[in-house]
C-alpha cells in the first residue's frame, strides 16, 4: 500500500457536520474533512463545573462537568447568542447558566430551565449542540463530527505507547499554544535533521548531525518510521550516552495531526511522548503534550514538563517563523533532501485526506 492510496472513508462518513463557523479560516471542504477527527481541547483536570471556553477549527466551545462527566458544546445560547462560557455553574453543580437571563444547561447540553416562564415546556431547539467527549491521557478530547451519546468506542484517539504499561511514569504537560498552523508544527515533530541546530542548547550534539537513510511504512492512518543515529536524548549537562550506542527513535503518525516518539534509551529506557496539535484556528495550534517514561520515575514531575517547555520553545520559534502559513501538499512548492522522508510520506498522507486547497496555497 502506498501513502498516496490512504484514502478511505473518513470518520463519520455518513454524518453532516454543521457548516464551518462564520470567519472560519480554513476552506470549506477541507474544514469538513478534517473536523471529522478527535483533538484535545483542554487537560482534564482545567474542566471543572465552571464553564470553560476554548475554540476548536475556529468553532467557539463551552466545556463544563456534569455529575464528574464531561460535556462538550457548542459556546452559543440558542436563546440570545449569549456566550455560555462567561457564565457560571449553578450552585449546585449540577449545571451552568448563561449570563443573560439565565438559561440553565445541564448534560448533554439539555435546557432543564428558563426561568422567565418556570412552568413552560421547553423547546428542543433551546438545546446545545453538544459533542461526543472522551478524557483520556490526562486529556479532554472532542470531535465536532460526533454527537454527546455516541458509544465512546467510535471515537478514534491515537495511542499513547506504554501509557498504561506498568512501571511508566505519566506527565500531562499544559497546553502549549504556537502561532501557527498545526500541519507545520506536527511536521517539526516528525523531523530528523533539526535536533543539531533548533535543540543546541537542549540536547542536540552541533557536531553530530548527518542523517542515516530511514525508509518512512504506511498504515492505516498514516504512517510509521523507525530512525537510528548515533544523537542521544540526555539533556546537555547530565548522564553521558553509551559510546557508539545507536538512538532508535520510533514515530507514529495519525493524520492528520498527531504524532508519537519513543526514544529507545541505553538499558532498556523508554521515552514515549505524543505530539497532538489541536488546530484553533488555521493559524493557531493549541499542542498537547502526554508523556510516558520507564527511568527516573520518581522525577519531580516539575522538571519534566520544564525541560520539555525548553524544547517546544525552541520548536516554536522555528515554526512561527516558517513562510508559506500553510504546509503546501504540492512536492514542487518546496525542495526536499533524503532527510525529509518523514516530511514528504505526511503530506502524501494528507493528500490522502482529500485536503486541497488551503493546505497548497
Amino acid at each position: 500500500m502506498s501513502i498516496d492510496a490512504l484514502a478511505r472513508p473518513l470518520p463519520y462518513a455518513g454524518r453532516t457536520l454543521p457548516p464551518p463557523p462564520p470567519g472560519c479560516t480554513f476552506d470549506p471542504g477541507d474544514w469538513q474533512i478534517i473536523a471529522r477527527f478527535w483533538y484535545p481541547i483542554a487537560l482534564s483536570a482545567d474542566v471543572t463545573e465552571q464553564p470553560l471556553g476554548v475554540t476548536l477549527l475556529d468553532r467557539p466551545l463551552v466545556a463544563y462537568r456534569f455529575e464528574g462527566r464531561v460535556v462538550v458544546a457548542d459556546d452559543l445560547c440558542p436563546h440570545r447568542g449569549m456566550r455560555l462560557s462567561k457564565g457560571r455553574a449553578i450552585d449546585d453543580g449540577r449545571g451552568i447558566k448563561c449570563p443573560y437571563h439565565g438559561l440553565r444547561f445541564a448534560a448533554a447540553g439539555r435546557c432543564v430551565s428558563v426561568p422567565a416562564h418556570p412552568d413552560s415546556k421547553i423547546p428542543a431547539r433551546m438545546n446545545l449542540r453538544a459533542y461526543g467527549a472522551v478524557e483520556r491521557y490526562g486529556l479532554v478530547w472532542t470531535c465536532l463530527a460526533s454527537l454527546a451519546g455516541d458509544p465512546e468506542e467510535r471515537a478514534a484517539i491515537p495511542p499513547v505507547p506504554h501509557w498504561d504499561d506498568e512501571g511508566y511514569q505519566r506527565v500531562t504537560c499544559p497546553a502549549f499554544d504556537v502561532a501557527a498552523f498545526a500541519g507545520r508544527q506536527v511536521e517539526g515533530f516528525l523531523d530528523v535533521a533539526h535536533f543539531g541546530f533548533v535543540h543546541e542548547a537542549t540536547f542536540g550534539d552541533p557536531s553530530d548531525v548527518e542523517v542515516p537513510p530511514y525508509e518512512p511504512v504506511p498504515t492505516e492512518d498514516g504512517f510509521g518510521a523507525d530512525y537510528r543515529s548515533t544523537v542521544g536524548n540526555y539533556p546537555h549537562g547530565s548522564q553521558v550516552g553509551e559510546p557508539g550506542f545507536l538512538w532508535l527513535r520510533r514515530f507514529r503518525l495519525h493524520v492528520p495531526f498527531t504524532a508519537t516518539l519513543v526514544v529507545h534509551f541505553p538499558g532498556g529506557g523508554r521515552l514515549s511522548i505524543m505530539n497532538a496539535a489541536s488546530p484553533v484556528s488555521a493559524r493557531r495550534t493549541r499542542m498537547f503534550s502526554p508523556i510516558a517514561k520507564n527511568f527516573d520515575t520518581g522525577q519531580d514531575p516539575q522538571e519534566v514538563l520544564d525541560f520539555n517547555l525548553w524544547i517546544f520553545e525552541e520548536d516554536r520559534a522555528v515554526v512561527e517563523a516558517q513562510k508559506p502559513e500553510n504546509l503546501p501538499l504540492d512536492p514542487r512548492l518546496e525542495v526536499h533532501i533524503p532527510a525529509d522522508r518523514s516530511s514528504i510520506a505526511y503530506r502524501r498522507a494528507l493528500r490522502g485526506l482529500g485536503l486541497s486547497r488551503f493546505f497548497t496555497a
